[in-house]
């Protein structure tokens, strides 16, 4: 009997490329909308950059905020997650949506070097873009929101200790945090993870850092391992002191749930709406 490999999305969501498609229309809609400074370099190559989604008439100190996309570290694009700013400009904040390069041409323990060296630029910068780098928070989603908890943490991989961002608050959806599984699941020929890599960078074997506070969600009709592992860096943070609240969000699955992330008028939306403002 074959089992299931239940980090497979695709496997348990019907119409899985059409909501793919839809998530990169609507942030195509949104951003001719919007005043976006693009391909915003963070490092040397081509992938390591950010785009820049600027709130209408917003005075100076302006909350920043960073979102990482998703793609199970081997696939996804800034550009088709655009409409995650949504609720960042409601707040007032500038938006940030980063993208980084991919296994298996480029090493976990690199992509994780480059997300936080993302955050620390934008934050440096801040001022730049009309915003307070004080009010600083980020959000992610899947293997984007795997990355972003490690901007408040140190992984056993880090060989010494990290150079972080100065975060007020980080939304993670849909994350996964315990890599064990995944050399060994379908993604073992596309992102080519060893077993070493997911003992260095699970952030369920991490020790996180009390200050931000962390908002932890997931679809509610996501596979088991979403649930166990947002269940478990929810128990392992408030045993740190760490201040966490975890979500679900019904009638949601692993792709569906971005458009709520999205759409200010969401439960979801207003969280981060309400995250951003109170930065």
């Amino acid at each position: 009997m074959i089992l299931p490999d239940l980090y497979r999305n695709r496997d348990f969501i019907p119409d899985f490329d059409a909501l793919m498609e839809e998530t990169a229309a609507r942030s195509k809609a949104f951003a001719a909308e919007q005043a976006i400074m693009y391909d915003i370099p963070y490092g040397p190559s081509p992938r390591q950059q950010m785009n820049i989604v600027l709130p209408d008439n917003a005075p100076p100190g302006a909350p920043l905020h960073m979102f990482v996309h998703g793609g199970y570290w081997r696939a996804g694009s800034k550009d088709v997650h655009t409409l995650v700013a949504a609720p960042v400009l409601a707040a007032g904040g500038v938006a940030a949506i980063v993208t980084y390069d991919l296994m298996p041409g480029t090493r976990l323990e690199k992509i994780v070097w480059q997300v936080r060296s993302a955050a620390r630029l934008l934050q440096a910068r801040a001022a730049d873009y009309g915003a307070d780098p004080k009010r600083f928070t980020a959000s992610g989603h899947s293997a984007g929101a795997h990355l972003v908890s490690l901007l408040a943490a140190k992984a056993p991989g880090d060989k010494s200790g990290p150079l972080l961002p100065d975060l007020k608050a980080m939304l993670l959806v849909s994350g996964i945090y315990d890599l064990s599984g995944i050399p060994d699941s379908f993604l073992r020929h596309e992102a080519e993870m060893t077993h070493a890599e997911a003992d260095a960078w699970s952030p369920l074997d991490a020790r996180h850092l009390p200050g931000p506070q962390r908002v932890i969600t997931r679809g509610a009709e996501e596979t088991a391992p979403f649930h166990d592992q947002a269940m478990a860096l929810h128990q392992l943070l408030e045993q740190s002191g760490a201040q966490s609240e975890l979500r679900v969000e019904p009638d949601r699955n692993h792709l569906n749930v971005v458009f709520d992330l999205g759409d200010p008028d969401s439960d979801l939306g207003r969280c981060l709406t309400e995250m951003v403002a109170n930065s």
